[in-house]
């Protein structure tokens, strides 16, 4: 097994999937349980179908699909931002501008003719294929991402709780919300890497609601959340190289059966006590 390991480790790819995946993991754990305390999920899960419509597009046009994504997302990020607190009752709005979106990508997916795996890869994420380029724009993004959230934590987090006391108090609640959403966008955009578009949502979302469910401090659910996304990256990796089955996969039915042992615990083991 140790042999094994070392062997799978002695690869570029290898590496660079680990190091892509770990600043994709503990971004999405930590903006994910923001998004929790929000209640924003919606808002979540379309941000990443939207920035489908970049990837593909860049595609389109010879460029790179993260770098299509991320302008796309950061772009419908800060529109989103704008409603402020008034996002969680504009599911409707979000919920058109993620159909236009969609359909424009299946546009830019029609008239794209290169490799079919590319398209594939913007899909369900292509770990094994990130380069040393994207690795420097994952940890430049990442970096300031969670340096951003350090500043504004206190802020985002009182926001998130009491919005009409925060607002009272002088606090912008559109300001912060935009460098939230914009964070968000960021984030959703790295994690599309590991497990793809369409299930982007598992990454940033899974870790955090699991965490939610156990902790009760803030700080506490954020560490748990970070550790439930860096060692279902990790560990999805690692199965991928050992069993030749994607890393999506790995990933994504890892944090499934946490999510089933969370909530059977918490349904009988606590109802119980």
């Amino acid at each position: 097994m140790i042999e094994h390991l070392n062997y799978f480790l002695s690869y570029d790819f290898v590496l660079n999937a680990l190091i892509a995946g770990t600043l994709a993991g503990i971004l999405g754990a930590v903006v994910g349980y923001f998004v929790v305390v929000r209640k924003a999920g919606f808002a979540a899960h379309a941000l990443a179908h939207i920035g489908f419509t970049g990837a593909t597009g860049a595609a389109l046009f010879a460029l790179s699909p993260l770098e299509g994504m991320l302008i796309i997302s950061v772009l419908a990020g800060m529109m989103m931002g704008a409603y402020g607190n008034r996002l969680q009752r504009s599911d409707l709005a979000i919920g058109m501008t993620l159909s236009i979106c969609l359909g424009i990508g299946m546009l830019f997916l029609t008239f794209y003719r290169g490799f079919a795996g590319h398209a594939t890869a913007i899909l369900f994420g292509d770990i094994f294929g990130v380069s040393h380029r994207q690795i420097i724009q994952t940890l430049v993004l990442s970096a300031l991402s969670l340096g951003t959230l350090l500043v504004f934590s206190r802020r985002l987090l009182f926001v998130s709780l009491q919005p009409d006391l925060a607002e009272a108090r002088g606090i912008s609640l559109s300001a912060s919300s935009i460098i939230f959403s914009v964070i968000l966008a960021i984030s959703v955009t790295l994690a599309s890497q590991v497990v793809g578009i369409l299930l982007v949502f598992t990454l940033v979302i899974g870790p955090a609601g699991i965490a939610s469910r156990f902790c009760r401090t803030f700080w506490s659910g954020l560490a748990t959340s970070v550790t439930i996304g860096l060692l279902a990256v990790w560990i999805g990796i690692l199965l991928a190289c050992f069993t030749n089955w994607p890393a999506t996969f790995w990933i994504t039915m890892i944090i499934f059966f946490l999510y089933l042992i969370t909530e059977a615990v918490c349904r009988y083991a606590f109802r119980g006590a």
